[in-house]
């Protein structure tokens, strides 16, 4: 799989006419290795402390043409933080946001999807994609 993402942001990368960089490759294996949902900055750390000579803005770059090439998708928090997922293909999640710690937990629901299918089907809407991010206090927070 992780073969298959260095692939298809390469291939992206070739159609927008950038040239491959050791940078950008080091940037998406660290990304690629990550499993939370990530800021530039958590991001940066991440890269620094083995690449001291990558910087924050080629880290944000970076990051922003993973978003571009279908690799990563930006969740905006309440606060102004952006943050950054792995898109897995056919996989299909929403976020429960918590305005206390920043904290996020993923879920699935057949139910909200059926639901947002039919709503889409009666106004006559064809649904491309959607997020849902539902914000409040975690169990943490509230106690």
């Amino acid at each position: 799989m992780i073969l298959e993402k260095k692939k298809t942001f390469n291939d992206f990368a070739a159609s927008k006419g950038l040239r491959s960089t050791r940078q950008r490759d080091i940037i998406l294996d660290i990304f690629l290795s990550t499993h939370e949902h990530i800021s530039v900055e958590e991001l940066y750390l991440k890269v620094k402390s083995s690449n001291p000579g990558i910087g924050h803005a080629t880290v944000y770059r970076t990051l922003k043409l993973f978003a571009e090439a279908g690799l990563a998708r930006e969740i905006l928090l309440h606060d102004g933080q952006t943050r950054y997922e792995h898109v897995v293909k056919g996989e299909h999640h929403d976020h429960l946001v918590c305005t206390g710690c920043n904290s996020i937990i993923e879920f699935e629901d057949e139910t909200i999807e059926k639901l947002q299918s039919e709503i889409a089907a009666r106004h006559g809407f064809l649904i491309n994609s959607h997020k849902m991010e539902i914000y409040g206090l975690c169990a943490n927070c509230r106690r």
